[in-house]
């Protein structure tokens, strides 16, 4: 079995529960707050982890009591925070959540992450088998670095470029696959795109990219399940009908889901749809990193 390696981000996160989001400028009561552990890279690390799967996080934490909760928590989960630093006079990251009726809204403050270095990235000792993922909330030149280092070892690639951010082409031609919501799909296809679009504009779009030929481009869609381009062509995997109640780490369960089976050595289609039902189990519960499900999860939801 391969390993994942994981370089991105570690938050906590501040959820508000409301009835309503609030419009600018105004103010609603909440019904609730509560403090989840999160950050993309750790909800990824996290959701491979349960899975299983060997698993190492590059980040960094602030001394702080968020640091302190936050490396208990991912210890606990089975994460290797062997490479995780504790960085002086700096804040943990945070992200601030609005959740109403599933939907939600997300500021997200950095603070150590911002400081994620290609010599933090420098110290992982890759092979080929293993799977290096990262996403858009550490600084995209550590992003480069990582992946030239996994590229050079063999291993597979995997970029989350969320939050929807530009990027060169020079990261893109180090990523093996692309895994993507509509509106960071949008902003790299330089198009308008809503996720109640045709699957038509969304192979139209994911054509568009720099390199999109030879990668793997996965394009997810919420209820409506994923599209995947798997050399040039195109699959829908259906979503699952479930109630959603907090969808803030689906699609870090999905990424994190799909690098467990790939390290497990699993053929892509197959590792496509244990991820979609692995996120869809993952949206029924509150929070990001506690939502993710565990191997025996996956398997009774499959059947």
């Amino acid at each position: 079995m391969g390993r994942v390696f994981v370089a991105g981000s570690i938050n906590m996160d501040v959820v508000a529960i409301a009835s309503r989001h609030p419009r600018v400028g105004e103010t609603v009561a909440g019904q609730a707050v509560h403090y989840f552990p999160g950050g993309k890279g750790a909800n990824q690390a996290v959701a491979a982890a349960k899975l299983g799967t060997p698993v190492t996080l590059i980040g960094r934490l602030g001394t702080d009591a968020f640091g302190q909760q936050l490396r208990t928590f991912l210890a606990a989960q089975g994460v290797d925070l062997v490479l995780v630093k504790d960085t002086a006079d700096i804040h943990t990251g945070t992200a601030i959540i609005t959740i109403a009726d599933a939907d939600n809204t997300i500021v997200v403050v950095p603070g150590a992450n911002a400081l994620v270095s290609a010599e933090d990235v420098a110290a992982p000792v890759l092979a080929k088998g293993d799977v290096a993922v990262s996403q858009f909330e550490i600084p995209q030149a550590t992003i480069t670095a990582f992946f030239k280092r996994a590229r050079e070892a063999g291993a597979i690639t995997i970029l989350n470029p969320a939050p929807a951010l530009a990027c060169g082409a020079e990261l893109l031609d180090l990523v093996d696959i692309l895994i993507l919501n509509e509106t960071e799909l949008g902003l790299l296809a330089q198009t308008e795109l809503r996720d109640t679009d045709a699957p038509t504009r969304f192979i139209e779009a994911a054509r568009r990219l720099p390199t999109a030929s030879d990668k793997i481009i996965c394009v997810t869609l919420g209820k409506r399940g994923v599209l995947a381009l798997v050399g040039g062509e195109p699959s829908l995997i259906a979503g699952r009908a479930v109630k959603a109640v907090d969808t803030t780490g689906a699609g870090d369960c999905f990424v994190g889901a799909l690098a467990a089976q790939l390290a497990a050595g699993k053929a892509i289609r197959d590792a496509l749809e244990y991820a979609n039902a692995a996120a869809s189990i993952c949206v029924q519960r509150m929070g990001a990193a506690p939502s993710m499900p565990t191997a025996a999860e996956v398997a009774a939801l499959r059947g």
